[in-house]
């Protein structure tokens, strides 16, 4: 008879397991876009097996294709596929928690720290992000361009994304590259049907997600001129530049200055002290939106711009991928989508090789100690399999005392 003791435990429900896991990830997950998705590879691929490697590259690819911050996009998409819309909202909170309430906080007290883009440990932190990004690159390529037509549309790839830098360019290499691999692999791909699991059931409510979508980045800027408010405008700015980038990251911040600089609601000193701090800290780089807003704001309850600017500047990304999400998962076990998603999935590896050199390499290695300190990086989580934390705070402390 069986004790108590005995008793296996029950699962974790799914909403405490997605958010645990993002919030984890949120305090931990240094290194911008590219590194998050090392990291969320490595969770979610090889550690909790949610997914396999095929799965996650349709995300990714997916996410390339649409403007926003492309990493919290794939948070939000895993949320989704684990549990549901309320799971891609908490998977998202969660993610973007630590370092909002860091960056809001660093705007109550911005002129009493110094420039953090210069810090010993800030340097560490980026080469921890070499050795994520590589890992992540390696394990992909082995499994998702196992022969050479994929290497070599990956390499190809590579080259382009390199050649012409810029975020326009993924889209356009994924959709060449999946017009290739259409064209070139379509006789051996095998149509499969779709899991019930991966779909959404009510598509009307995706359809109405993506016209709202539409609907706000028409009808905001009409609202914020009538109003006259500060709030409106606000609003309208942040969701602006949610919703034209594309790649994420860095490449929003000249949309965000040119939203809140020239009007007067924060110097360019001010703007560029919160992006050094947005360099230190793990979790998405939009989180820099809640301290423009917390600054803009200003007073006792300033931390009310920052929620609203935090809002704003991720409501884009929850509406676009809630909105394509449930279509894409219906036309990719279609033969001739099969075919194409293997080469966009190529051009994934070679935009993660690409970014890996530039600007992983070119950004965090600056002599041969750094090659060094990034190749024992590594070693210890592709050999030795140390947690991503460890090997953060490792080369942190490396960066601070012996590599300065």
């Amino acid at each position: 008879m069986a004790t108590a003791r005995e008793t296996p435990a029950d699962p974790p429900h799914p909403l405490a397991e997605v958010g645990g896991a993002f919030l984890r990830l949120g305090l931990i997950s240094f290194g911008g876009p590219v590194a998050h998705l090392g990291y969320f590879r490595k969770e979610f691929v090889e550690r909790r097996r949610w997914l396999d490697d095929a799965a996650y590259a349709d995300l990714v690819a997916l996410c390339q294709f649409l403007p926003g911050p492309a990493s919290s996009q794939v948070v939000f998409a895993l949320g989704m596929r684990r549990a549901g819309l309320a799971g891609a909202l908490l998977g998202s909170l969660c993610f973007m928690l630590p370092s909002a309430v860091a960056m809001i906080l660093f705007a109550y007290g911005v002129a009493s720290l110094g420039d953090l883009r210069r810090a010993g440990w800030l340097h560490g932190l980026k080469l921890a992000a070499v050795a994520v990004v590589a890992q992540a690159v390696w394990a992909m390529a082995a499994r998702l361009c196992p022969d050479w037509p994929r290497r070599i549309l990956g390499i190809a790839a590579a080259a382009a994304a390199l050649l012409v830098p810029g975020p326009a360019c993924q889209a356009v290499v994924i959709a060449a590259c999946a017009a290739i691999g259409w064209w070139a692999f379509r006789g051996r791909a095998v149509a499969v049907r779709p899991s019930g699991r991966a779909l959404t059931r009510d598509h009307l409510w995706a359809s109405a997600s993506l016209s709202l979508f539409v609907l706000l980045l028409l009808g905001l800027p009409v609202l914020a001129r009538v109003s006259g408010g500060r709030a409106a405008a606000v609003f309208d700015g942040f969701y602006r530049a949610g919703s034209l980038v594309f790649g994420g990251g860095h490449v929003v911040l000249p949309l965000l200055r040119s939203e809140v600089v020239p009007p007067g609601w924060i110097s360019d000193d001010a703007f560029l002290a919160g992006y050094g701090a947005a360099q230190a800290l793990p979790g998405p780089l939009f989180t820099f939106a809640g301290y423009l807003g917390t600054v803009i704001q200003s007073g006792a309850h300033a931390w009310t711009g920052g929620v609203l600017a935090l809002f704003a500047i991720f409501l884009p990304a929850w509406l676009l991928v809630g909105g394509a999400y449930p279509f894409w998962h219906l036309i990719r076990g279609k033969a001739w989508a099969r075919a194409a998603l293997d080469g966009a999935n190529a051009a994934v590896v070679g935009l993660l090789l690409a970014a890996l050199y530039r600007p992983v390499c070119t950004e965090g290695i600056r002599d041969v100690r750094d090659v060094a300190a990034a190749a024992a990086a590594i070693v210890l989580l592709a050999t030795l399999r140390a947690p991503p934390w460890a090997v953060v705070l490792l080369m942190a402390a490396a960066g601070q005392w012996v590599l300065r």
